[in-house]
């Protein structure tokens, strides 16, 4: 892998880590687009360690606040009624799921898992998915003619069963195209949670699972083609990417809906499958250069 692919897809793994977009389908059809190699999903889960890095920065109060209450939770029965507490010990709960999954399916995340064909799929079936969830949050939070607004919840809200949803909603991005803030923003807006709380949420459960798949895949990241140096260039470049793309996306979603993000999903599935059918790109395009 050279130092300019590497930038690439450093930016690419930023920009998509946390839109509801799929990383990882970006990262694959990045390199099928520019006939470069597939980097392989050890690439990707090491520069999610720079994306996770972000998350990290930008939300360092509120996962200092969660971390001492689950500790305070650890000897303080008094201290377990607290919803930071709570949501600590949520986010291990719901980091479960893609932590079993991820090893079984290990070998299948790999291979199969990468064809542009199932890529394409899941961008599409995903898309409507969070069209559909975004939809209902909207017309519970203006009401209707006919209807009151209703309350959504909040993190505060929290409960092992909703934390358990999102955890298994989050292992469904073990398949590419699914997006791990996509599937678990649009599980949390399907039970009832806000944009935001879902979206932070997501961020915050992210961060175990990432950073776990990401130290576990250390060994393989510097094999084959691509090398240590191009590697952590991509992390770093991730990281300052991935901050901005934070800022900006917790905003956006404050006043905004998720319907670009479904177009954009739904048309580059679309496009996908058609190149595919046309022969212009292989299903595996990618895996076997170099």
């Amino acid at each position: 892998m050279s130092w300019f692919e590497s930038f690439v897809l450093g930016l690419v793994q930023g920009l998509t880590e946390f839109l509801p977009v799929s990383s990882s389908a970006h990262l694959r059809l990045t390199a099928a687009f520019a006939d470069w190699q597939d980097p392989g999903a050890a690439f990707t889960a090491v520069t999610q360690i720079g994306t996770e890095a972000a998350v990290l920065i930008y939300f360092r109060k509120d996962i200092a606040r969660i971390v001492g209450a689950w500790f305070r939770s650890l000897y303080d029965r008094r201290a377990r009624r607290d919803p930071d507490a709570r949501t600590g010990w949520l986010v291990i709960v719901g980091s479960i799921p893609i932590g079993v999954l991820g090893l079984v399916l290990k070998d299948a995340i790999e291979g199969p898992f990468r064809d542009l064909r199932l890529i394409a799929t899941t961008l599409v079936v995903m898309g409507v998915v969070l069209g559909y969830a975004d939809r209902r949050a909207a017309r519970d939070e203006s009401g209707g003619r006919h209807r009151a607004a209703k309350r959504r919840k909040e993190l505060a809200d929290l409960t092992v069963r909703d934390g358990m949803v999102f955890g298994l909603c989050q292992a469904m991005a073990l398949v590419p195209g699914v997006s791990r803030s996509g599937a678990t923003i649009s599980g949390g807006l399907l039970i009832g949670y806000t944009r935001e709380a879902a979206a932070r949420y997501s961020f915050l459960l992210a961060v175990p699972a990432v950073l776990a798949s990401g130290v576990f895949e250390l060994k393989d990241a510097g094999e084959g083609h691509t090398a240590w140096g191009p590697t952590i260039f991509a992390t770093l470049v991730a990281f300052v990417v991935g901050y901005a793309v934070i800022a900006w996306f917790m905003r956006f979603i404050s006043t905004r809906s998720f319907i670009p993000f479904v177009v954009y999903r739904i048309a580059l599935g679309l496009l996908l499958f058609a190149l595919v059918a046309a022969g212009v790109l292989s299903p595996h395009a990618g895996e076997n250069l170099g």
